[in-house]
C-alpha cells in the first residue's frame, strides 16, 4: 500500500491549511482535515513520516506562462525567458523564481512552459514546512492537479474553502476568492464568446447551434456560488477537493510538474538505516587503520626483500653488459632503451614521452583541465587527449599554454555534459617534427 500526504497551503500564514492522506489502492481516502493556520502544521509532522508529501499552493501566487522561444537549447531558452516576460510581470525578474515544465505537445505556437513565483513566497512556504519538520519533495500550483478535459473549450472547477480552483487548459488555470466568482465567471464568458465570434469570422466554426452559446463550459465537482454569467456548467459527482487533486495528480502528466527546482530542490535526507550503516562504516574504518599499522610492519620487511631484488637486477645487468661500471636501479630502464636504440630499434614510446614531457608544464599551469584519456598515434607521432573542465575558457587557456611549449595543437569540439564541459585535443611536438625532417634530409 502506497500512502501519500497531500497538503494545501495558503498564501499567508493565517490562511487555513487543508490536508489529506490518500492511498493509491482501493482504500482511497484514509484521513483528512483542516488546520486553522500554517503555524499548526507541526500537527502533521507525525503523519508525514514514512509517507511521501505533496504540497499544493494557490495558483493565485503563481503565473503560468506559455511561450514561443526561438531556441532549441534549453539552457539558452531559460536565459531568455525572464527578459521576454519582463514587461508582463509586476515585479523585477531578480525577485522572481522561474520553474520550467518539460511538456511535449504538438503545438507550434508554444515550446516553453514556465511557472513564475516570488522568491519570498516560495521561501515562505518552504519555511513553514521546515519549521514543522515536514520533508516535502514535490510542490505545484493547485490548478495543475485539477482534472484536464479532453474536450475543447471545457475546463474544470471546484470550491476549496473560501477559494475556487479553475483549470482552463493544459498549462492554464486560476485560483480566486469565492466573492469574486460573479466577476470572474462573466469575464470567462466574455472572453470565450469573443473567441467563438473570431472563429466564425475565420470560417473555423460551421455550426454554432452545435456549440454552447459561450463556446466554453465547466465541469463542476462541487456546488458553485450564484452568478449571472451564461457559462455552461456540467454538474459532476461531487468530490472532496483534495481527493480530486490527489486522484488527478497520480494520473495527470502536467500534475508531475514540480516548483522545487534548482536551489529549492529538496536534498535527500539520510534514513535511520543509513545512519546505522555509517556507524558500521566508521567501525570498519577503524579496523582498517589498525590493519594498516600491521601491514606497515610487513612493509618494512618487504623493503628489505626489495633491496635484495634490486641488487640481483643490478648483478644481472652487469653480466649482460660487463663494460658498464656504474649501475643504478633508477636508470636501468632508460639505459636499456638506449641500448635498444644503439642496435637500431625505433621506439614509438620515445616520441610519446617527449610530447608528454612538453605537455606537463601546461597541465600544471591550467589546473582546471582534467585529462580523462590519452591515446598516442605512433604513425602520426601525435597524442590525442580527452579532457573535462568547468568552463569553455579553460580549453582556450590550455591550448595557448601548449603552444608556448613548442607544441602544435588542434582543439576539437566541446560538449556540455551537465555541470562539466568535455573536449578533445590533438597534440604534436614541433621538436619531434624537426628531428624527423632533419633525419630525412640526412638520408
Amino acid at each position: 500500500m502506497t500512502e501519500k500526504l497531500y497538503i494545501r497551503l495558503g498564501s499567508n500564514a493565517k490562511d487555513a491549511v487543508h490536508w489529506l492522506i490518500f492511498s493509491d489502492d482501493k482504500e482511497g481516502i484514509i484521513a483528512s482535515g483542516e488546520l486553522p493556520h500554517a503555524n499548526a502544521l507541526d500537527q502533521l509532522a507525525e503523519k508525514s513520516k514514512q509517507r511521501e508529501v505533496i504540497t499544493f499552493v494557490p495558483a493565485s501566487d503563481v503565473s503560468l506562462k506559455s511561450l514561443k522561444v526561438p531556441s532549441k537549447s534549453s539552457k539558452a531558452m531559460r536565459l531568455a525567458v525572464p527578459y521576454m516576460l519582463e514587461d508582463e510581470l509586476a515585479q523585477d525578474v531578480e525577485n522572481l523564481f522561474f520553474a520550467y515544465n518539460d511538456i511535449k505537445i504538438a503545438d507550434n505556437e508554444h515550446n516553453c512552459f514556465v511557472a513564475v513565483v516570488e522568491y519570498a513566497q516560495l521561501e515562505l512556504w518552504n519555511e513553514w514546512l521546515k519549521n514543522a519538520a515536514i520533508i516535502c519533495k514535490k510542490m505545484l500550483p493547485d490548478v495543475l492537479a485539477m482534472p484536464l478535459s479532453n474536450e475543447a473549450n471545457t475546463g474544470s472547477i471546484i470550491v476549496l474553502g473560501e477559494q475556487i480552483l479553475i483549470r482552463q487548459g493544459l498549462w492554464q488555470g486560476i485560483t480566486i476568492d469565492t466573492n469574486t466568482w460573479p466577476l470572474i465567471s462573466q469575464s470567462l464568458c466574455d472572453t470565450q464568446t469573443e473567441e467563438l465570434d473570431h472563429n466564425e469570422k475565420e470560417g473555423l466554426t460551421d455550426n454554432r447551434d452545435n456549440i454552447s452559446s459561450t463556446g466554453f463550459c465547466l465541469n463542476a465537482y462541487s456546488a458553485l456560488p450564484e452568478s449571472e454569467a451564461e457559462l455552461t456548467i456540467n454538474p459532476m459527482p461531487e468530490e472532496l477537493p483534495l481527493a480530486l487533486l490527489a486522484t488527478t495528480f497520480n494520473s495527470d502528466k502536467a500534475g508531475k510538474f514540480n516548483l522545487l527546482q534548482g536551489e529549492f530542490k529538496t536534498k535527500e535526507q539520510r534514513s535511520p538505516a543509513l545512519t546505522s550503516w555509517f556507524w558500521a562504516a566508521g567501525i570498519a574504518t577503524f579496523a582498517l587503520l589498525l590493519n594498516v599499522g600491521i601491514k606497515g610492519a610487513e612493509l618494512i620487511q618487504l623493503n628489505s626483500q626489495q633491496a635484495i631484488l634490486e641488487q640481483q637486477i643490478i648483478s644481472t645487468y652487469k653480466k649482460a653488459f660487463p663494460e658498464t661500471k656504474r649501475v643504478r636501479i633508477s636508470t636501468i630502464r632508460s639505459q636499456l632503451k638506449q641500448k635498444l636504440k644503439e642496435i637500431g630499434s625505433s621506439s614509438a614510446e620515445s616520441g610519446f614521452l617527449t610530447i608528454l614531457t612538453q605537455v606537463q608544464p601546461a597541465l600544471a599551469l591550467v589546473k582546471d583541465i582534467k585529462p580523462q584519456t590519452l591515446k598516442f598515434d605512433g604513425k602520426r607521432n601525435e597524442i590525442r587527449m580527452q579532457a573535462f573542465a568547468s568552463d569553455y575558457q579553460y580549453f582556450d587557456k590550455f591550448k595557448i599554454a601548449l603552444e608556448k611549449s613548442d607544441l602544435t595543437v588542434s582543439l576539437g569540439a566541446q560538449n556540455n555534459q551537465g555541470e562539466q564541459i568535455s573536449g578533445s585535443f590533438s597534440i604534436t611536438s614541433n621538436i619531434t617534427t624537426k628531428k624527423s625532417t632533419n633525419n630525412s634530409k640526412g638520408r
